[in-house]
């Protein structure tokens, strides 16, 4: 697997290659690129298979970057020193992420990804740049994307009714009937959901408020979602709802 990096931090890019060296023998760094430019024209040289492409860099940004080489014919792992909110964009869109500094065990995992996928889609990356806007003037995407067998699906939040843990994976149930089983924990899924509009009702379950047709209260306390499925409400939970509705 033939492996770009591109970062503006020389030590950075060593410490990376350094690692995929060590534990990641199937991919071979072809370039060890220490800016914009120089990363730009290795992108278009090279044919990667992947790309470790840092996001704020001089001149030009990882985005505008992609936006140059124009289709992506490879996958994309940012490496980043975001901080914890800008991760939940990164989980939001789906796309792979390596926090500085660079953790081995991540790596192989990120991969690991690659080797599944092989290539990064467009809509992915439109999704992480309107999660990265700032905080107070970024529009909520109206999807989600899930990663499914060997793509991406892209989900409208609207039709999600609610999500379902199964061990370390997480089950979405749609509108329309159709389910996709992702393979994340539940509790991965809640931070990227908690602010759209989606509550964590039980262990088992996170639940999208707008599906909420009825909420039966008393000793087994449950919710009754849009599609008839109902949903045992922990009793920790309920001022939590009371407080988001303003009933009961």
């Amino acid at each position: 697997m033939k492996a770009i990096i591109i970062d503006d931090e020389p030590d950075c890019v060593k410490l990376l290659a350094l690692q995929l060296k060590m534990y990641c023998p199937q991919v071979e760094v072809v370039a060890e690129c220490l800016g914009s430019e120089e990363g730009l024209a290795a992108m278009r040289s090279k044919n990667p298979h992947v790309v470790f492409l840092d996001i704020e860099m001089p001149k030009m940004n990882g985005f505008q970057m992609l936006e140059l080489v124009g289709d992506l014919t490879f996958a994309v792992v940012f490496v980043t020193a975001y901080d914890k909110f800008a991760v939940k964009a990164f989980k939001f869109s789906a796309i792979d992420y390596l926090l500085k500094p660079t953790d081995a065990k991540d790596l192989q995992a990120a991969v690991l990804k690659v080797e599944r996928s092989q290539r990064t889609d467009a809509r992915q990356l439109e999704l992480l740049k309107q999660q990265l806007q700032p905080h107070n003037i970024r529009p909520f995407p109206e999807k989600i994307a899930l990663p499914h067998q060997n793509g991406v699906v892209f989900v409208e939040l609207k039709k999600v009714v609610y999500c379902e843990a199964d061990d370390n994976y997480t089950r979405f149930f749609l509108t329309d009937g159709q389910k996709y089983l992702v393979s994340k924990t539940l509790r991965d899924i809640q931070e990227t959901l908690e602010e759209r509009n989606f509550l964590r009702v039980s262990r088992q379950h996170l639940v999208n408020l707008d599906h909420i047709a009825k909420f039966m209260k008393g000793e087994g306390s449950y919710v009754v979602m849009t599609d008839g499925t109902s949903i045992t409400a922990a009793k920790s939970q309920k001022d939590k709802l009371i407080e988001r509705f303003g009933w009961l």
